[in-house]
């Protein structure tokens, strides 16, 4: 049996494991990734999964982009998000002029970052004009370019409006050292992700160095991975990384059960209650993973077998990645009060990824409004039978 491609990058990241796990501490305290993490995600190409294999990346699998998020956010969440949110910023490479994309990915450490979609830039000869302030750059301090998506309006202020009439967004793209950073990243969870602001004030922007990201028209390559949107690939990868968190917490709580003897009363290994909250929710984590893996896998056969992406595939996917990071959720709530006061303490782990998880729930691809934008579509009429009921 083949493997999928790509899928040696799990045995990497599982070997990194302890290294990332013995550092959590110290991602914790600084903020940031340790240099030695950053350095062993680069020298074993974890960050270049979803590069396009022209630009020297290994262009794998959503399935096994997947579980590389998974095993790296067993160890440690946010490690997992940063390697997730800048991997998919180097799926950008499918759309850039063929210099531009060496000049970004292949010059150490080749790393982008960027945040949200936000202001725009001034059409000007040769390119754009930027000058404005982005926010929840995660993994930004391990980057050297940022990227941001902006409205473009015409020298004369007027917008520039596709076929469609709606706005043009172009993904602009900049060294790091083109911008101001803004350390404001003081949050609950995922303290680690360096989640910063960044701003730019009169900055050209050549015309290479502005894509027009996630525009079929405007796609270089032809591979299964880049008929997906950027925005369906970090709901997966975050999705798959809110699994690896809920394995991980499930796991120490297991543990515990097994060696903890409450004050005057029996071993939990051997109380009823915990053995069934045990099953129950072992049960809900394998039915979640299982759900988000048979919808990538499904969607994924599709494309590999020439098959455009259509509103099916996108709401199939949105809603599973929706309704896993909910589960994951529920998970690591189950396992953190199963640890009764144990969990409180910071040697046991527990309530960093407590905070981690909720921190992941809160961000936009776990939004209850995904949850309506399924509904209508399927309501419509119009929706052909997602991938997944076939």
């Amino acid at each position: 049996m083949n493997k999928p491609p790509g899928i040696d990058l799990v045995e990497r990241a599982r070997a990194l494991a302890p290294l990332i796990a013995r550092d959590a501490d110290e991602i914790e305290r600084t903020r940031r990734l340790t240099s030695a993490v950053t350095q062993a995600l680069i020298e074993n190409g974890l960050y270049r999964a979803l590069l396009p294999k022209s630009f020297g990346g290994i262009e794998a699998s959503l399935e096994a982009f997947m579980q590389m998020q998974e095993e790296i956010a067993k160890a440690d969440a946010s490690t997992a998000w940063c390697l997730g949110q800048c991997s998919v910023c180097a799926m950008t490479a499918a759309y850039l002029d063929p210099d531009a994309a060496n000049e970004i990915f292949n010059v150490a450490p080749g790393i982008l970052a960027w945040g949200a979609i936000n202001h725009e830039v001034q059409a000007v000869p040769g390119g754009y004009k930027a000058s404005a302030r982005w926010d929840f750059a995660s993994g930004s301090r391990q980057a050297s370019w940022l990227g941001a998506h902006v409205r473009v309006v015409e020298a004369d202020g007027t917008p520039r409006r596709k076929p469609d009439g709606s706005p043009e967004i172009r993904t602009i793209l900049f060294p790091v050292t083109s911008a101001t950073m803004y350390d404001v990243w003081e949050v609950i969870g995922l303290r680690g992700t360096g989640t910063d602001s960044y701003s730019v004030d009169n900055l050209f922007i050549p015309e290479k160095f502005a894509a027009l990201r996630d525009e079929p028209q405007a796609r270089r390559e032809n591979g299964p991975l880049y008929k997906l949107s950027t925005n369906m690939v970090f709901g997966m990868g975050f999705a798959a990384t809110s699994l690896g968190v809920a394995r991980a917490t499930l796991d120490a709580a297991i543990d515990l059960a097994r060696a903890k003897t409450p004050q005057a009363q029996k071993p939990m290994r051997d109380n009823n209650a915990v053995q069934g909250l045990i099953g129950r929710t072992e049960a809900s984590l394998r039915a979640a993973r299982a759900y988000l893996y048979a919808t990538a896998a499904e969607v994924w056969r599709d494309l590999s077998r020439g098959e455009a992406t259509t509103e099916a595939h996108r709401i199939a996917l949105r809603i599973a990645t929706t309704w896993t990071i909910h589960q994951s959720a529920a998970v690591v709530d189950t396992a953190y009060h199963m640890a009764g006061a144990t969990a409180v303490f910071n040697a046991n782990k527990f309530e960093r990824r407590f905070r981690d998880m909720h921190a992941i729930a809160q961000q936009i691809q776990g939004r209850d409004a995904h949850y309506e934008d399924a509904g209508k579509a399927i309501l419509s009429g119009n929706l052909d039978t997602p991938p997944t009921m076939r």
